[in-house]
């Protein structure tokens, strides 16, 4: 019970009953009670189901809730070695004999020295 403001006891609770399923004032198309309501006042959507349906997609289901649980199992990356490919001089070098190293050796000297003389004549050639 309830006294209003001008000294009236008021049961809001038989209040509550014996309005609920009149449309609640407001944009939401509802009912007193909650349920969705269609122009003419019919029960389009329960309450309780409407309720139901927000809090599942709300809330996780417990398969997912397993699953989230589960220890994920990471496999790490190994990096594959680092090979260092040998330069064609190191290979040269390793398959002659001691006599065609120092021939080998000669013709790099000799490469150096052709760019070389190549380096001085173009600045020449161009006066």
């Amino acid at each position: 019970m309830h006294r209003s403001a001008l000294g009236k006891s008021i049961d809001m609770s038989s209040l509550v009953a014996k309005n609920e399923k009149v449309r609640a004032v407001g944009n939401m198309n509802v009912n007193a009670r909650g349920d969705v309501i269609d122009s003419h006042g019919r029960v389009i959507q329960d309450n309780t189901q409407r309720v139901k349906q927000q809090y599942s997609n709300v809330v996780k289901k417990p398969s997912s809730i397993e699953e989230d649980t589960q220890p994920k199992v990471v496999t790490p990356v190994v990096a594959e070695p680092v090979v260092s490919t040998p330069s064609i001089t190191e290979v040269i070098a390793t398959e002659l004999n001691q006599e065609e190293q120092k021939a080998f050796e000669e013709f790099d000297d000799y490469e150096e020295v052709e760019e070389v003389k190549e380096s001085e004549v173009k600045p020449k050639a161009k006066k």
